[in-house]
């Protein structure tokens, strides 16, 4: 009987191990798997993620000096794309089906934004989507935080009408963006 259940133990291990093997692609949740400069397009894209659930990264304007300061380009999303970490749209995403109010978390922190309706809202998540690996990297990565990307999100939901509730806008770096874009809980 010992001797079976060791089998039985052997046989499992080693699917296990074997699987985890064959699997296609079994290392590219590792950034390491990643080329030198696959890996600093995918890190740079990292920070400007944003979460609620799932990682979202915010690009909405590719000629914006706020991605292109960072190497975020046409380009270089594309590289993403054929990496399989990203899906780029030209007319962007939404997510819909929001109520009055939504949290999005930036560095760990919540955003709490406000819609005008009480139902049947959405948000504009721009023009970049995480794959499936793209997401499960971007959880293994600890991406730097960019307050001028937080700044420039936070005031364009304002334009948009958007109410919102933060204790993340540096009110030393803009003041005068930061009062009219939200209030500022401490």
């Amino acid at each position: 009987m010992g001797n079976l259940l060791t089998a039985f133990a052997q046989f499992f291990t080693s699917r296990a191990v074997h699987s985890g093997k064959d699997a296609p692609n079994a290392g590219i949740f590792d950034l390491s798997a990643l080329q030198p400069d696959d890996r600093l397009i995918f890190e740079a894209l990292c920070q400007f993620v944003w979460i609620q659930g799932d990682p979202l990264p915010l690009i909405f304007d590719l000629r914006n000096e706020i991605y292109t300061k960072q190497g975020i380009t046409y380009s270089t999303l594309a590289r993403l794309v054929q990496l399989d970490l990203i899906v780029f749209e030209d007319s962007g995403f939404v997510k819909k089906g929001y109520g009055k109010h939504t949290r999005l978390f930036y560095g760990g922190k919540p955003t709490k934004i406000g819609f005008q309706a009480d139902a049947g809202n959405y948000l504009d998540l721009g023009h970049v989507l995480l794959t499936e690996r793209g997401k499960k990297l971007a959880l293994t990565f600890k991406a730097p935080r960019n307050q001028p990307f937080y700044e420039y999100v936070i005031g364009r939901w304002h334009q948009q009408g958007l109410l919102l509730s933060s204790i993340q806008v540096d009110r030393n770096h803009n003041a005068e963006k930061a009062d009219c874009a939200c209030s500022i809980k401490e």
